[in-house]
């Protein structure tokens, strides 16, 4: 299931404070008084979007287990958009006839309006009727979220780390990274290292703590570089993107003959290291392309690359595959509390700290699980709010059926309504995609 659609389904729940801050607008209200339309229709449509927001928690959880469910939440997540759609036309016809010093917008149009919005509240009222609504379960309130922490489409990396970035847990893995970076080797033949693990497991995070180590210093580099490689992978483009690395500037050439020139000539007899970071790049053709120039750097020279998959690594022709595992429950517990305790000295509270403790177990060893999940209950201190993330069905969502770690679909559940559209529309953009500002 892809990305956007998983969050499609979800995305209907952000509307609806939308559609309650129109509702309650006085434009609305005087559109439907001053051309006496019946201002009953807007109490009505009041009330039947407060019963979808009663259940619109339990049915977006359900949604990925229950076909029944999902379909459910599809027919409300297109009713919803055209009371939205029919809100703002009313507030698009109220601005302009003040602007034009209208008293009446024509009375077919107002008979339009008062049509369709019937028409919507019919809807509505089918929707929650249905059986399947029956089992949801009953929530109040409109949804607000946990606070404003967004949990955003991945950003390309940099090697930079804060001045006190910790790493817990891999300290056997940054041993045996730093003695191949400084092992030498009988042969000319480029070294390359794979670390390999699945999304959220730490591998960029590894990488950028051995890249800034002091010990990567007695490897004796000529020239350092980072790369984010990402999903999009061609060879001019990494090959553009490695020289303006090892150059600190932008080559701006297309031509693949005059990029690799460069690159041959900057690396030539230049013991160097090279950090691919997140290659998806399953095409050979595409990685022998790519190689070439780097294999005219100096004895020792060595590559360091982060995937997701073997197969990958096997494809890059990687010297060692180091696969990356979860952090035992000690570590684990670590993260957690750094993120979720404000204090980390303070005297946990001994339920929360039960919860917690489950909630830990949920993440399996995952840092990015663990982090995320933290920051999410930072500001909470309440028994029950901890307890709803823990009982979340969310859970049990298997990671290859969202193509989402479930811990982090549970934080985008939880964020404030008009943070969700905002991450459903940077959702619509490829990985790593650059915005252009303008001035």
């Amino acid at each position: 299931m892809p990305v956007l659609e998983t969050l499609g389904g979800a995305l209907f729940g952000a509307v609806l404070q939308v559609l309650f801050d129109k509702l309650d607008s006085h434009q609305v209200l005087d559109f439907f008084r001053g051309r006496n339309l019946d201002d009953k229709l807007l109490k009505k449509l009041k009330r039947k979007l407060m019963d979808v927001n009663s259940v619109i928690d339990d049915a977006e959880q359900k949604q990925f287990s229950n076909s029944l469910v999902k379909e459910w939440v599809d027919e409300v997540r297109d009713v919803l958009y055209d009371a939205e759609d029919l809100l703002e036309q009313i507030h698009y016809e109220f601005f302009k006839s003040e602007s034009e010093a209208e008293l009446h917008a024509s009375a077919s149009k107002v008979r339009n309006f008062e049509s369709k919005m019937i028409e919507v509240l019919d809807d509505l009222e089918s929707l929650l009727s249905q059986k399947v609504v029956h089992d949801f379960k009953i929530s109040t309130g409109v949804r607000s979220g946990f606070g404003n922490k967004v949990s955003a489409k991945k950003v390309e990396s940099s090697s930079l780390m804060a001045k006190d970035a910790v790493i817990y847990g891999r300290d056997k893995d940054k041993e045996m990274i730093f003695s191949w970076l400084t092992s030498d080797t009988n042969d000319n033949k480029l070294s390359i290292l794979s670390i390999v693990g699945m999304g959220g497991m730490g591998k960029t995070t590894l990488a950028q703590h051995v890249y800034n180590d002091p010990k990567t210093e007695e490897a004796n580099f000529d020239e350092k570089a980072w790369v984010c490689v990402s999903d999009a992978f061609d060879a001019l483009r990494v090959s553009k993107a490695i020289i303006g690395a090892f150059t600190n500037s932008r080559d701006d050439s297309g031509d693949l003959e005059m990029v690799h020139g460069k690159l041959k000539k900057k690396l030539s007899e230049r013991k160097f290291l090279l950090v691919l970071d997140d290659v998806w790049n399953e095409d050979r053709n595409q990685w022998k392309a790519l190689q070439t120039p780097l294999t005219f750097g100096a004895k020792g020279s060595k590559i360091l690359v982060t995937t997701r998959s073997h197969k990958v690594a096997s494809i890059m022709q990687s010297t060692y595959i180091h696969q990356l595992k979860q952090l035992d429950e000690d570590r684990s517990w670590q993260i957690f509390a750094k993120h979720a305790f404000q204090d980390e000295n303070t005297k946990l509270n001994s339920e929360l700290k039960e919860i917690g403790i489950k909630i830990v177990e949920k993440c399996q060893g995952l840092p990015l699980a663990l982090e995320t999940i933290g920051c999410l209950l930072q500001s909470k201190s309440s028994v029950s709010e901890w307890e709803g993330v823990l009982t979340s069905e969310i859970w049990d969502l298997p990671i290859e059926d969202s193509k989402i770690v479930p811990t982090l679909l549970l934080s985008y559940y939880h964020l404030p309504s008009q943070l969700k559209r905002c991450f459903a529309y940077c959702a619509l953009f490829p990985k790593d995609h650059r915005f252009d500002k303008e001035s």
